[in-house]
């Protein structure tokens, strides 16, 4: 077993008509608890800096963000090498609450798609409407075949997440849909 921790893809990188680039290591934390209750937001501020996002949205502040993916569950995102202490910390702070708190940083693999026809390049894989897609959105859905989370991270900006055991594949897939040649054509 290595001691070197490396992300899916070494931060590879293609240039098409969008830019393509695996993220490298990112800290992630899953909570699963009742998003409503005042014990789970005051542990994530605490904590975390943040507020519970609303639904299908993401707040951040700095390298922090907290991700809404379903009803009773949180992403937050942060960097690598503070993962596990924040997860500790934050379960010690649900002590005795309904909550479940599994550092995951080691399960997915992130992309970011960069470049103005960045929801074009998507439209092409994912069953997301994105002309209502506006930054601090997050969606859960599937790439291709793959489960997949994208964040409209900035400006012509896409964060993606899928689970690292595909990373080949998504970076792949995603290469074919930013290529240069398959950009949408303009109708007038």
């Amino acid at each position: 077993m290595s001691d070197t921790i490396t992300s899916a893809l070494s931060g590879a990188q293609f240039a098409g008509f969008v830019t393509v680039s695996e993220g490298g290591l990112r800290g992630m934390i899953t909570l699963r608890g009742d998003l409503s209750s005042d014990a789970l937001a005051r542990a994530v501020a605490d904590t975390t800096g943040l507020d519970i996002p609303a639904q299908r949205r993401v707040t951040h502040a700095g390298a922090m963000a907290a991700a809404w993916m379903s009803p009773d569950e949180l992403l937050l995102m942060l960097p690598y090498d503070q993962a596990g202490a924040m997860a500790d910390k934050l379960a010690a702070a649900l002590a005795g609450e309904f909550a479940t708190v599994a550092n995951t940083s080691d399960a997915r693999a992130v992309f970011t798609l960069q470049g103005a026809g960045v929801c074009d390049a998507l439209a092409k894989i994912c069953p997301v409407d994105f002309s209502e897609f506006a930054q601090g959105d997050i969606r859960r859905t599937r790439a291709a075949q793959v489960a997949a989370a994208v964040w409209m991270s900035g400006p012509d900006q896409v964060t993606l997440l899928c689970f690292r055991s595909v990373a080949q594949y998504m970076f792949d897939l995603l290469c074919a849909a930013a290529a240069p040649g398959s950009e949408p054509a303009l109708y007038a």
